[in-house]
This record gives structure tokens, sequence and C-alpha cells, in this order.
């Protein structure tokens, strides 16, 4: 996946998990009422991005959903060091189309592969995309993961994964909350606890690729009360 070109007179570029589309956009817009030049954003899995990124790829700010991948950038020195954050908290859910009237609680054993009957379940894969691996570990700690071997549809970022419930091709995902929220064709029918996976915290932060002289302020302002709020509404809780 490549970024989108910088344009001249353009803000900072920003690469982003899938996850964000909505919020990030809306916090790009409010950025941009306060007469600066309006970010340019490129969503795509953590994964995809941080990859991307370690290629030496053009980026100024890199939001990702996990620490995971922040984690292997900090690690090979690509970002600046002092401006990463633990940014946003999220939930996981089962989600279905929305005319469903599945409800399901996840517990041990719960029974999800029934729930199927004989389809796949939609989710980011595991291997790599933070969703996807969050998602493992809660089945994994629901005692689940196993029965479900080769009905896993696996799907490039948790947006993938979304889109194939929204449209019918998988009778049932696993999303963040804020994915569900975002899609009026599917409604959440489970969520997990938190204590059945690794926290989902989003991770901020500056490349040190970046040139843009606006994109230390962008991620300040992304870490700023209006900013919360806008990310609130959509479904995130900001870490402060």
């Amino acid at each position: 996946m490549a970024g989108p070109a910088p344009q001249p007179g353009a803000g900072p570029l920003v690469l982003a998990a899938a996850s964000l589309q909505e919020s990030l956009n809306a916090a790009a817009d409010a950025w941009a009422r306060h007469h600066h030049a309006r970010p340019v954003l490129a969503f795509a899995a953590s994964s995809t991005l941080a990859r991307q990124i370690a290629a030496g790829g053009a980026a100024d700010l890199f939001a990702s959903a996990d620490q995971e991948w922040m984690d292997s950038l900090a690690q090979t020195g690509r970002i600046v060091p002092g401006t990463r954050a633990g940014w946003l908290a999220g939930a996981l859910v089962i989600i279905a189309p929305a005319g469903s009237r599945l409800r399901l609680r996840p517990v041990p054993g719960f029974p999800l592969v029934a729930a199927l009957h004989g389809g796949r379940l939609a989710m980011a894969d595991p291997d790599s995309v933070p969703a996807g691996r969050y998602g493992r570990e809660a089945l994994q700690h629901m005692r689940v993961w196993d029965a479900l071997s080769g009905q896993i549809a696996r799907a490039e970022n948790v947006r993938a994964a979304l889109a194939l419930v929204a449209r019918g091709a998988a009778p049932l995902g696993v999303v963040y909350a804020t994915d569900a929220l975002a899609e009026p064709k599917v409604r959440m029918i489970g969520v997990f606890p938190a204590g059945s996976h690794t926290p989902i915290i989003y991770a901020l932060a500056r490349t040190t690729a970046s040139t843009h002289p606006d994109a230390e302020a962008f991620r300040r302002f992304l870490l700023s009360d209006e900013a919360a709020a806008i990310f609130r509404r959509y479904g995130f809780v900001p870490r402060r």
C-alpha cells in the first residue's frame, strides 16, 4: 500500500489504522477549521502501514491500532523519541447483519461455531493485523478458537472484515465496537470482556521521516481536549 503523494500546500501525511477512518477524518476537518492545511490521511491495516514506514516510505505521523507495530518501528529508530502516546482505547465485539436477532454472550465455550450455521467468521488476519490478533486472543480465551479451524474468513484489515458481514458474505464477524457503530448494515450481538484479550490501545507517534512543519502541532492537536471530544463521538475512549 502506497500512501497518497503529498500535494503542494497539503497538510502532514498521516498513516492510520483502517478503523480510524471516520473519526480521524472528523479530527482533520476540525484542524482545518483552525486555518491549517488539512492533513493527508491514508488508511490500511497497521501492519501494512508499519512495514511501509520501516521500508522508508513517507509519513509524518503513524496511528497504530496496537502497541506492537509501534514497538517495531521504535526499535528500528523510525519514530521520534518522546512523541509516542498511548492514545485511544477500544472494545472488541461480535457483529451480525443488521436484521439478525441473534445475541451471544462471550463466555468460555459459548456456542459461536453453532451460530455460524456452517458459514465463516470474518475477522482481520490474526497473524498480523491488530484486530485479528485481539480477536484470536479473545476466542482462545473463550476456548472456541480451535473449533473454528477452517471457518475463519481472513480479511486484510478490520474494515474488510466489517464489509464481509455488511454485505452478507459472512454471517458473523469480530471487529472493534467503533467499526460496528460506523456501519448501519451490521449490529453488535456480543461484546468480549476486556480481560479476554490484550488491552486495545491505539498508539500515535511522529516519524523520523517527517518533514512537514505542522506535523508536531497536529500530533498535539490529536491529543487535545477538542480532539478527545471528537473521538468520543465515534466510540473511542481517549487516554489522558
